[in-house]
């Protein structure tokens, strides 16, 4: 164009730069919606144009929008699924009663989820989603609390007296082999001991064995199948009641130890395994005595995420491997199998003691046919 200087083509080429400089479009936290250069500027010698340059405006589709941004949502909207199922879990974890018959069976996987809770804070941390990641670890941390402190060893109340030695084994309908489990109390000289799914060809075999020269008294009601109960001690025993539900027999039994006698029951309810049996399962822990001089030990069918175990903690009772720190030592199953599934081991056997009692150690026991522990502990009794 004649008579236009270079120096009106330098500003109109500084416009046209400054209009839509280079990255228009990206923003803190997302990805432009436009590409990254989208206005060039060029200048070329034009005879036409009396020597000056000539504007050549390369404009790129500043309509297009790019793929990034709802990629970017996705995984906001992934990582924040990632989080939401375990602050879900931590929440009901702490409700006060067992909702519901599938909550009951998922429950007593909660030190397992506490683990794979870690991944939650991790993927955020990764994808720099940082409120998430916030959330994710306050989530991972309100789960860690809930069960971390089981493998912290608690303290003890000071009771003189003679310690008392009391085992527990769920013989799986009468299968552990006599000889180990006389081998086994030969062992850890237990005073007392209690068994569950206790059969009458168990009680003829242990009888057989020897068990009565360690364990010379009796009292139970031995059944077929799975709902047998009965306690051997070293002192005179007299069963005093059958908390019998579901076809689950517990039986309670007053040990007459010199220097006082106490009160033990072979616990046992029906496990939760169909949504038929929740009735008995929570009624069978629900009907359990207080404290007062007794101890419950067997096959609770629950871990200490239950909320009918966390109410027997609240009526006086305290779990021995929690306060020795061994609350995360697992019972069940053995194998880690269940069913042919896999899953991870729980702890569903327990020997819990009124808080006055005194626990000095607790140990658990692999015995031949059964996929159960057995459970060990030495107390002393108020």
């Amino acid at each position: 164009m004649p008579g236009w200087p270079d120096k009106r083509f330098t500003d109109l080429a500084t416009v046209l730069k400054g209009s839509v400089p280079y990255g228009a479009g990206r923003r803190r936290g997302r990805v432009g919606a436009y590409r990254s250069s989208l206005i060039k500027v060029k200048s070329a010698p034009d005879p036409g144009l009396l020597g000056h340059a000539r504007v050549v405006l390369d404009v790129a589709d500043v309509t297009a929008p790019s793929l990034a941004e709802p990629r970017r949502r996705w995984v906001s909207v992934l990582v924040w699924l990632g989080v939401a199922p375990f602050g879900l879990w931590a929440v009901l974890r702490i409700w006060p009663h067992d909702l519901d018959f599938l909550w009951v069976q998922l429950v007593a996987f909660t030190p397992a989820v506490v683990v794979v809770s870690l991944v939650a804070p991790l993927v955020a941390l990764v994808t720099r989603r940082w409120i998430a990641l916030v959330v994710a670890v306050a989530v991972s941390g309100m789960l860690a609390a809930e069960v971390l402190p089981r493998a912290i060893p608690g303290t003890n109340t000071a009771v003189s007296g003679q310690p008392l030695r009391v085992l527990a084994s769920n013989s799986e309908v009468g299968s552990v082999p006599p000889e180990a489990l006389v081998g086994l109390v030969a062992e850890l000289r237990p005073d007392a001991l209690a068994l569950q799914e206790l059969t009458p060809q168990a009680v003829e075999g242990l009888r057989t064995a020897g068990l009565g020269q360690a364990l010379p008294f009796y009292a139970g009601e031995a059944r077929e199948g799975a709902g047998g109960s009965g306690i051997y001690a070293r002192f005179p025993v007299k069963m005093t009641n059958n908390l019998d539900y579901g076809g689950f027999g517990q039986v309670k039994a007053t040990v007459d130890r010199p220097g006082g006698a106490f009160d033990v029951v072979s616990v046992h309810p029906c496990a939760p395994v169909e949504k038929s049996r929740h009735w008995c399962w929570a009624t069978g822990l629900d009907t359990l005595p207080a404290p007062d001089n007794t101890i419950l030990l067997g096959d609770f069918n629950a871990t200490l995420d239950h909320a009918g175990m966390r109410q027997l903690l609240n009526l006086g009772y305290r779990d021995a491997a929690d306060t020795t720190g061994d609350g995360l030592a697992t019972t069940w199953p053995v194998t880690w199998d269940f069913r042919g599934l896999p899953i991870p081991a729980v702890t569903l056997d327990h020997i819990l003691v009124d808080q006055r009692t005194a626990v000095h150690g607790f140990s658990t026991h692999v015995l031949p046919e059964t996929d159960h522990r057995a459970v060990f502990a030495v107390v002393t009794t108020f």
